[in-house]
Order: structure tokens, then sequence, then C-alpha cells
């Protein structure tokens, strides 16, 4: 017998459906009429489509494949976020919420939480709907161009992975006068005492066309992958695993965390290698194998965790996320916010204030006398 509509039974009483609270999509296309028929096979009631309808499973391949993740992120008021994006990850923002997109516009992922998937989980999470309606509201955008920025370089054929260590030992260390050298000290402003303690805790190598490789290491110093960075390249290892980029001695008590490993040996030359801490980065994210490598630190006793990630909703955000694990681990948290949008760009600003006072100092100076010695931060200086 049929239900009554609008009523549904839990436990042999009736109760009333809640409504559905949805935001209202843009009405079909053409192409997505034509596909959403092809997908559903079921009948057209009152201009929707009756819930019983079962789905075509190639149709649905389909319709994944003509709809990019980006779009529906577009639509839904998400921005590319070009400085943070790589041709196989694009970062799209929304205020302080975060989501890539890899495989192409095929999936995606949430680097503040466990949340990935493709097209159809994306849309379920973005509008609040079922599947079924899900479908539609992917229907609706084929067609739709991005508006993703156009990459300068081609992507190359690349051959078979081989082993991480086998690809890392391939590598040279930077030596001064490099091109690596050259972009990390002429380029970022990190000092050579830096640059030297990270080579000799075998952190750092050459990278393609003067990038920097630096290596995310597990709790035996087991490479796992590693950060790229470079003047126009962003990226991390194929195959690789983000854990943690380590610099400083390992029993330290003073974990200062980054988002990238140049803020860390940033926040480190800030520092002047402030004794007693170890400078950390999760390489932008928060995977499995960071939250456990960080609770492992945590867990000692004594232990301060710094939230030294950036001045921005997605720094806040990891900050908070880092109090929550202090509180978790039974460690004390403190928060040491950059005063510019990273710690990068506050080491820069610190480089070009001394150089301009080097200069002024040149012009206004006495014949025969020597500059004045250049002083590095005292440790702690910038501390919490």
């Amino acid at each position: 017998m049929r239900r009554p509509q609008g009523k549904r039974r839990r436990g042999g009483a009736r109760v009333p459906l809640a409504p559905i609270s949805a935001p209202l999509q843009p009405p079909l296309g053409a192409a997505g009429v034509d596909l959403l028929r092809k997908c559903v096979d079921g009948k057209e009631g009152s201009g929707r489509w009756r819930g019983r309808i079962g789905m075509k499973r190639e149709k649905i391949r389909e319709l994944k494949e003509k709809v990019n993740c980006g779009a529906l992120l577009e639509r839904a008021g998400f921005a590319v976020d070009v400085k943070e994006s790589t041709r196989r990850a694009v970062k799209f923002r929304r205020g302080g919420e975060i989501v890539i997109v890899t495989h192409e516009g095929k999936g995606w992922f949430d680097p503040l939480s466990d949340d990935k998937g493709d097209i159809f989980a994306l849309v379920q999470r973005l509008d609040h709907v079922g599947f079924v309606e899900g479908v539609e509201s992917v229907a609706s955008l084929v067609g739709f161009q991005t508006s993703d920025p156009v990459w300068q370089k081609a992507p190359r054929e690349r051959p078979a992975a081989t082993c991480l260590a086998d690809r890392w030992s391939a590598r040279r260390v930077p030596w001064r006068g490099s091109a690596t050298w050259r972009y990390l000290s002429g380029t970022r402003f990190l000092p050579a005492s830096v640059l030297r303690m990270a080579i000799t805790n075998n952190q750092l190598r050459e990278g393609p066309y003067g990038s920097m490789w630096a290596a995310h290491t597990d709790d035996a110093g087991i490479v796992c992958g590693w950060e790229e960075r470079g003047p126009e390249w962003r990226g991390f290892s194929t195959g690789g695993s983000k854990t943690l980029f380590r610099l400083g001695p390992r029993d330290a008590l003073r974990l200062c965390v980054t988002e990238a490993a140049i803020d860390a040996m940033s926040l480190a030359a800030f520092e002047a290698l402030r004794e007693g801490s170890l400078y950390l980065s999760t390489g932008g994210g928060w995977s499995p194998l960071t939250d456990a490598a960080l609770r492992t630190l945590a867990s000692r006793p004594g232990v301060t965790l710094v939230a030294s990630t950036d001045a921005n909703d997605q720094g806040e955000t990891f900050a908070e996320r880092l109090r929550v694990l202090a509180d978790s681990a039974g460690c004390a948290w403190q928060r040491l916010r950059p005063m510019a949008d990273d710690w990068n760009e506050v080491l820069q600003e610190k480089a070009k204030v001394e150089k301009e006072r080097r200069e002024e100092w040149k012009k206004g100076r006495p014949a025969g006398c020597a500059p004045p010695a250049s002083r590095e931060a005292s440790p702690g200086g910038a501390g919490p």
C-alpha cells in the first residue's frame, strides 16, 4: 500500500518529514537536461524527479567526466588561490574554507579535515542534498568553463616512479653559488647558517630548475617525501607522504609548527636558531601521518607547542587545530603570529630594512669609519 506523501514510518509510527533546506539551483541547460534524462531511469512528475529511481552507472561516469569539481566550487563562491596552486592541485578558498581539486578536476579533498571524494560527494557537501538531487545539480553544470589559471608549462611525461630514497639520494645537496642556494639566499633571504644546518641534517636537495627539495621525515629520520619550492614551481613529491619537515635538535621541547619548510627556516633565522627549539613544517596539509608525528612529539613531558602558522584564515584554522592537539596531548600551547602574512615575508622585510639602514649609514659616514656590525635577532626575540 502506498504511503501518504510527506510521511514516513519510524518504528511503525508515522512522523512528518522535515523540509529539506537547500540553495536554489540554476536551470538545467539543454546538454544537462539531456544527460540527466540518460542518467535517471524514472518518470518525470511536477518538474521533479521522483525519489524512487535507478542510476545507470555508465551515464553517471559520463557525467563525472563532463563536470569539473572547480565549476561546482566557483558556483558556490570559492575562488582559486593562484599562489598556493599547482597544475596537479588547485587550491580553492572561500573565507576560512579550503578545498583542493586534484586528478584534473575529477577529485578533491579538504586539507583541514578528512573529507574527500568525487564530484557527487562534493555537491552533497556544498548543497546539503542527497545523491539524486546532487546528480541534477551536477548536470546543470555540463559545459561550464572554469576560470582555472593557465599554467605556463605543459605537463611532462614522467618515467615510472622509482624508490623515494633513490630519488632523494640521486639529487645533489645545495652548495654556495648553486641555483638552489641562490634562490634560498638571494630570493628568500635565508642566511647561510640556517642553510648549512639544514644541509648537515640531510634536509635539503637541489631540485630541477633551481628549485629546492625539503625533506619530510618520520620519527626514525627516514625520508617519506619532500616539499618542492622554486621561483616558478611549488608542489610535493610524487608518491611521497607528508609528515614533518624538521630543523633543529630532535629532543627539543619547544616545537614551532609552520605551514612550509621555507617558513620554518625563516623563523629559525629570525630567532637565530633559538636554543631548545625544533622548527617544523606540515607542508600546508594535515595528513594522518602529520597528526601522528605531532602527537608523538607533543606527548613528551615539558613540551610547548608553538603555533607559528600564517597570519590569515588558514593559519588561524591550523593554529586552532594545534591548540586542540596540545590539549589532548597535555602539553602547553602558544600562538606565535608573524607580523606579515608568513615568516618568510617577515624575514624579507627585516633584510630590506637592514639594507636600507646600511645604505643610509654609508651616505653619511665619515671617511675611514668601519660599517656597523650587523646583528641577527636575539634568540627568542620573536618568541611568544
